[in-house]
């Protein structure tokens, strides 16, 4: 493909931005990167060493509508102006997983949810490269895969896909397609509509054949409910509620494992993490590697070997008999709901941050068996002091450092102080990881 006179516009200059960039710049497209925000030093130094053209702090109208193709990150909401305007003057605006896709013939298995994404990605990522399979992790999780598809040759893609990154996504074609769960997430960006959302999350089944597969969870309405007869791809369905005659079931503690007529079985209690939800992914995890035909022992020894993900129920540090468990990326209420079912001792429970439509009701039960207090942080913790204090004692404060230490004085040894927030971290903290980090910090001062 002749791509020389074709003018390309990346919006966004951070991970996925820079490798579709490179990516297009090995393509022979005319490449522009532009970005509102100052661009961060690595990323700059990387487009210099490229010769690639960028601005920062700002976006010409007059450059980046004049594109032929523009690659929009997925942090950039489709509402902004100059993403209305490129549509209105019908430029194709794509993401960067969609862009690379198209120079790659590699096997692409993706993985998405509300929640579990990037433990299902990384423990599918673990049991390919223990199988030794030439795989790449990409998505939303490590290197840019259009970085990766323009220096690397995988056969094989996991990639971990947000509904962001699935709302640009048009022509791409998910090998095998998972879905974890769907439980309202986002909701300031779908209008507060859980069907929008729901929507944008079996985008990863477009395009699908007979020859592809489509993994899912039988025990979430939201994923079952919108199922259609009509997909045409091979589906495996998991379960821990009911027996499965194709896929995986849990049974007396048991995960039974049914793929292609190859059948194994294996002990819950076996899997290396904590936790209800972890089950569910695991089954996700081996049931995409047996589609593969990766082999039992391979498939067995990665679970019970696998650890959990940094600042995802991560077990940090005991303190005078006290746990302290960082949870940061759980980012929704869903993913608190999980963290709290696999507690086994009280907890005292740090949250809050940027509220993104919450509706904290279904975790009322689960609060008031579980929860000895909650500490609230953030810039604006009335919501959860609201809607809490008639259940447990809410403690506000305007800190991580200070919800920490007074976690650390209600609690009593054999006890837990969970760090699982239920908000985006974008008040106080870079990011989900900036918050972990500088919670696992705030806990070695102790």
């Amino acid at each position: 493909m002749n791509n020389q006179k074709k003018k390309i516009v990346v919006l966004g200059a951070a991970e996925s931005g820079i490798g579709a960039a490179v990516l297009a710049k090995k393509q022979e497209y005319d490449v522009f990167v532009s970005d509102n925000s100052k661009i961060k030093d690595f990323y700059r130094d990387e487009l210099i060493i490229n010769n690639i053209k960028f601005e920062e702090n700002k976006h010409s109208e007059e450059i980046i509508l004049n594109a032929d193709i523009i690659v929009k990150s997925p942090g950039i909401p489709n509402n902004v102006d100059i993403v209305q305007k490129a549509v209105s003057k019908n430029i194709p605006v794509i993401s960067e997983i969609e862009f690379a896709a198209r120079y790659t013939n590699a096997k692409m298995i993706c993985i998405t949810g509300s929640n579990g994404k990037t433990t299902t990605t990384l423990l599918t990522y673990e049991m390919f490269k223990n199988a030794g399979l030439n795989v790449g992790l990409a998505g939303n999780v490590g290197e840019s895969f259009a970085k990766q598809v323009a220096t690397k040759d995988y056969d094989y893609y996991i990639l971990e896909l947000s509904s962001f990154q699935l709302d640009d996504m048009y022509e791409f074609k998910a090998d095998t397609a998972v879905i974890l769960n769907i439980t309202p997430d986002h909701m300031d960006r779908y209008d507060n509509d859980f069907s929008k959302y729901i929507a944008s999350k079996f985008r990863i089944t477009q395009n699908q054949t007979k020859e592809n597969y489509l993994i899912y969870n039988a025990d979430d309405e939201s994923v079952t409910g919108n199922i259609d007869k009509n997909m045409k791809a091979k589906k495996y369905p998991f379960s821990i509620k009911v027996e499965l005659e194709e896929g995986a079931n849990l049974e007396n503690d048991e995960i039974k494992f049914n793929v292609k007529e190859t059948y194994f079985e294996m002990m819950a209690k076996d899997i290396g993490m904590m936790g209800k939800h972890n089950i569910y992914n695991s089954m996700a995890a081996s049931l995409a590697a047996m589609v593969y035909n990766i082999k039992d022992p391979i498939i067995r020894r990665t679970l019970s070997n696998f650890k959990s993900v940094e600042h995802r129920l991560e077990i940090f540090q005991t303190i005078r008999g006290i746990r302290f468990i960082n949870d940061s990326k759980a980012t929704n209420v869903n993913s608190v709901w999980y963290a709290l079912e696999a507690m086994d001792q009280p907890v005292i429970l740090i949250m809050g941050g940027v509220d993104k439509g919450n509706d904290y009701s279904s975790l009322r039960d689960l609060v008031k068996d579980k929860v000895k207090a909650i500490v609230a942080m953030g810039k604006n913790n009335k919501k959860i002091v609201d809607y809490f204090s008639p259940f447990v004692p809410v403690v506000d404060c305007d800190s991580l450092d200070k919800a920490v230490m007074e976690s650390y004085k209600i609690a009593n040894e054999g006890e837990t102080v969970l760090l699982s927030p239920a908000c985006a971290s974008f008040d106080l903290f870079e990011n989900y990881i900036d918050r972990g980090k500088k919670f696992k910090e705030a806990v070695r001062k102790l």
